[in-house]
């Protein structure tokens, strides 16, 4: 179908939460590259945003995946079933965590994390319900999890939102102590807050709120959605860290594009959830636990943590460069691993992701911020052509 055709079905019939999309659509992909309706070639920087870390139609995970369709897609979690067993044990093996919980998406991984702190302190009878998060944040779009994101532009259509979380200014440990009360259950953070430009937060501000977490006996939740499976060089950004949270998320690349969230949680709070306090109808299945699966074989197979660490010290060495010569229209670089963002001046932001996407190189704009989250399976050679593109549209 082409472009034109494809543009005013989605226009007549899908509700129009995306506004006005960027004009391609595709068909094919294969590494870094996708290939449009219309026959032209791409360069993905962006990963789905943070999903295809393994890239687009791998073939040892198509194979994986086709080998899995042809036996079973679901069942339902009344029984057991052996790849969701499996997941959770690499998950937990390569994480902080002792048990981990499968569902569909990084917003319902999210919202399990907040319901099992707060039956946590319930099952204990203590009536502590309150999240602190940090203004800027994003976690997801569900009511909870819009509570919890610390922006107004997602709050405002649904006020009265859930009550009990409270948004505090990032990175400032003050900030946390002045609004922990008798009723606050958990702080939660994204580690690197993507939706907002890329801005990580410091290893001394992590490891404070783990001291005040552990004094208070506050539980402490790390929203690792965006920078889990890989991004940051480690499994998960908690290891990048160095400091274990008593909840996490994960999400996107954990599928590698097929769609499944994820729980980790350490014993003593995971324990809060009996039968019945919680549950899935697809999370978990044997399809999505099987690409899950997939992704974790390929990553210690090809070394993908190992190829991060190189290309990311890699290009953020280019950028540098890029950035000492166009000091009038680069204001910052900020990364942990893969996870980049470019802040250009205003009047230049734009324009740039623009140009870049006229170029066929796919990005996404975060205020003044590029935000790049390319496949983990990035080379030298991809890098080096996305900074000839940058410098010359500079």
């Amino acid at each position: 179908m082409e472009l034109e055709q494809i543009r005013l079905l989605d226009e007549q019939y899908y509700m129009n939460t995306f506004g006005k999309r960027l004009n391609v659509a595709f068909d094919r992909g294969e590494g870094i590259r996708l290939y449009s309706t219309e026959g032209e070639q791409y360069y993905d920087f962006l990963g789905g945003i943070a999903v295809n870390a393994l890239g687009h139609s791998h073939p040892k995970f198509v194979n994986r995946l086709k080998e899995q369709l042809d036996k079973l897609l679901h069942t339902s979690s009344l029984y057991y079933i052996e790849n969701q067993a499996k997941l959770a044990q690499k998950l937990c093996e390569n994480s902080c965590a002792d048990k981990a919980f499968f569902c569909s998406t990084g917003a319902e991984a999210n919202e399990g994390a907040i319901k099992l702190a707060k039956i946590y302190f319930y099952k204990k009878g203590k009536e502590n319900y309150e999240i602190i998060s940090l203004d800027k944040s994003f976690h997801g779009r569900t009511l909870a999890t819009v509570a919890a994101t610390g922006q107004e532009k997602y709050q405002k259509p649904y006020r009265p939102l859930t009550p009990g979380f409270i948004q505090v200014e990032p990175d400032n440990i003050d900030a946390v102590y002045n609004a922990v009360t008798d009723k606050t259950a958990a702080i939660m953070i994204e580690l690197i807050q993507g939706e907002s430009g890329v801005y990580p937060m410091s290893v001394e501000y992590v490891k404070k709120l783990r001291e005040l977490c552990d004094e208070k006996g506050i539980i402490l939740i790390f929203d690792e959605v965006q920078t889990g499976m890989g991004r940051t060089g480690e499994y998960f950004a908690h290891q990048y860290y160095g400091v274990e949270p008593d909840i996490f998320t994960s999400a996107k690349a954990l599928g590698g594009g097929i769609p499944i969230g994820a729980i980790g949680a350490k014993d003593f709070v995971a324990q809060a959830f009996e039968p019945g306090d919680h549950g899935t109808t697809f999370g978990g299945n044997p399809f999505a636990t099987a690409a899950g699966l997939g992704v974790f074989e390929i990553y210690e197979e090809e070394k993908i943590l190992e190829n991060v660490k190189v290309m990311s010290a890699y290009f953020m060495s280019e950028l540098e460069k890029i950035k000492e010569k166009h000091t009038d229209k680069i204001v910052e670089l900020r990364n942990a691993g893969l996870l980049i963002g470019i802040e250009l001046k205003g009047e230049y932001a734009r324009d740039t992701f623009n140009k870049m996407f006229e170029k066929k190189y796919l990005t996404s704009l975060c205020k003044n911020t590029l935000r790049i989250a390319p496949p983990l399976i990035i080379t030298k050679q991809d890098i080096d052509g996305f900074i000839n593109v940058l410098d010359e549209i500079l």
